[in-house]
């Protein structure tokens, strides 16, 4: 069988040919999606096919990263006259940043997982137990949301953080993997002792991930928002499944990329101040060559040090590269769109992102849009925030 590449909208040179030297080291199908950029060995949004095969860099350093979606029974109207208040609770009671704990200790059932008695796993399980439901830093988030109805909705994203972080690095080590964006994507085969091993971790990782969107989510609508559940979106975007594609099994390595079988519902978020969307998968055969992925989110368009205000010197000025904010204009922006942020620095500015209806347009008849989501409230990590546990 030949190989094949399905590229979404436009991207640099850079981008596409690292979705090439992965589909070049073992892969058999590969979709490079709208909101695709470089990444580890793996560019974000790329997704690859591989036959008994599992690309470690693929699934990337925050293993099992995601979206989860809330919709509430409460109303925009209700909400609006206390929406610093709600923030203000959201950032009190939500851990964001590095290395950060949960005051609130979660007692989980996966923590009962026999795979905790395995040395390796043992000696992570303490800082795993204390990070669980924290969110970390980057572009991980805790927004409020009002749908075309003023319904309110809860988006969170972030993945397994500290556990995914270890995971991944172990492995990635062990299979000898190497640093930097520009290598090949260190992968194993599935029936060897480390892609045994390594997928059990991955699914730790991601069951980790669930549990701490789960908790994060569920706390901001049921003891902030004092408001009801009446439905849940929740995906992974950086993991590695099993399935069933015309008539082969492959295990898809989506990074940065949105499951979206047919009548499969994702949420998709855009950067801060943008709308985010519902999607839901539909059947055709664009689905088809997409491997039924979609996008993650906007996509970036700037690197993050360049996003920070990266100058350069031109005679003996420094001059302000073009497409560059301030964190003053950025919060200018934000407010004459109605949103509230607490938190955020200028490498998460939406002017370093794609804009979200761009992406999405590309593609076109593979998902529907059910809802669009305008954001009323934006909380993440403060400035000058490193976290390494996020990819």
């Amino acid at each position: 069988m030949s190989k094949s590449l399905k590229i979404f909208g436009k991207h640099d040179e850079a981008t596409v040919k690292q979705i090439e030297t992965c589909l070049a080291a073992g892969g058999e199908k590969a979709v490079l999606c709208a909101d695709g950029h470089k990444g580890y060995a793996q560019p974000i949004g790329g997704v690859v096919a591989y036959k008994n095969k599992i690309s470690i860099s693929g699934v990337g350093f925050d293993i099992a990263c995601g979206n989860m979606a809330i919709r509430t029974d409460a109303m925009a109207g209700e909400i609006a006259p206390h929406i610093d208040r709600i923030m203000d609770d959201v950032v009190q009671r939500i851990s964001f940043g590095v290395g950060r704990t949960n005051p609130t200790p979660i007692d989980h059932e996966l923590f009962d997982d026999a795979i905790w008695n395995q040395q390796l796993f043992k000696s992570w399980r303490h800082m795993a137990q204390e990070q669980l439901g924290t969110v970390g830093s980057g572009n991980h988030y805790v927004d409020i949301f009002a749908d075309e109805e003023d319904r309110v909705w809860v988006g969170v994203h972030f993945g397994s953080r500290g556990l995914g972080h270890k995971t991944a690095t172990y492995y990635l080590q062990k299979a000898g993997g190497k640093d930097g964006m520009d290598v090949a994507p260190a992968v194993v085969e599935e029936s060897s002792a480390i892609g045994q091993d390594y997928l059990a971790g991955m699914k730790l990782a991601g069951r980790y991930a669930y549990a701490g969107r789960e908790y994060v989510a569920r706390t901001v609508v049921r003891d902030i928002l004092r408001a009801n559940i009446v439905e849940e979106i929740h995906n992974h975007h950086n993991f590695a499944w099993l399935e069933k594609h015309g008539a082969d099994n492959y295990w898809v390595v989506r990074k940065g990329a949105t499951p979206a079988f047919p009548g499969q519902k994702g949420f998709v978020g855009g950067s801060m101040g943008d709308d985010a969307v519902i999607v839901e998968g539909v059947d055709s055969n664009a689905s088809r060559e997409a491997l039924f992925s979609t996008v993650h989110g906007a996509g970036r368009v700037m690197s993050r040090t360049a996003a920070k205000g990266r100058f350069e010197k031109v005679g003996n000025k420094r001059v302000r590269q073009p497409g560059l904010v301030r964190h003053d204009e950025m919060m200018k922006w934000l407010h004459q769109r109605g949103v509230l942020l607490r938190g955020g620095d200028l490498d998460e500015a939406p002017q370093a992102y794609r804009r979200l209806a761009d992406v999405l347009n590309s593609h076109a008849g593979t998902i529907r849009i059910l809802h669009t989501l305008r954001p009323l409230g934006v909380a993440m990590a403060g400035r000058n925030i490193v976290d390494p546990y996020k990819d």
